[in-house]
């Protein structure tokens, strides 16, 4: 049986990784399609699930490991679990917002939506904050993969 170096061994074993390689970087080089308009539209969807009062809905714009560092908690929330729990209570106030200020930056599979929006309660109260959304393109859909929103310091 002949002895085969440990070099041709190692050649031989990279060689054979070379199309599952060309392979990914295929599908990481592949950026979805996108624009302004289209970035800009992914807070209207996120505030239309706000407007069913389904925490369930709210949550699916989120990426599995998504981060949201809310309004009104403390608590940064890493998983769905947790962003639903922060959901469910922020749903009771019947929060519907609109965007007032936002820059928007595209590239590949990420956009980032930032800027300042104002929330109206249910019971007519308003409150102010500075927001921003990082979506990611996965699995053929764009979601947020982190979303932090801090109310103004200052009044306006």
């Amino acid at each position: 049986m002949p002895v085969i170096h440990r070099s041709a061994l190692a050649l031989c074993l990279s060689l054979s990784l070379l199309p599952a390689l060309s392979q990914a970087q295929t599908e990481t080089a592949s950026c979805a399609k996108s624009d302004p308009a289209q970035i800009s539209a992914l807070f209207d969807r996120w505030n239309r699930s706000l407007a069913t009062l389904d925490p369930e809905q709210v949550v699916a714009n989120y990426a599995q490991d998504a981060v949201l560092l809310p309004t009104v908690s403390n608590k940064p929330r890493t998983n769905h679990a947790e962003i639903r729990d922060y959901f469910v209570h922020f749903l009771e106030k019947k929060p519907q917002g609109r965007i007032d200020r936002r820059v928007l930056k595209i590239g590949c599979n990420v956009a980032q939506d930032v800027g300042l929006y104002t929330f109206r309660f249910k019971d007519g109260s308003e409150v102010s904050a500075r927001y921003s959304y990082v979506y990611e393109y996965r699995d053929g859909q764009w979601l947020i993969a982190h979303h932090h929103s801090s109310a103004m310091p200052e009044k306006r």
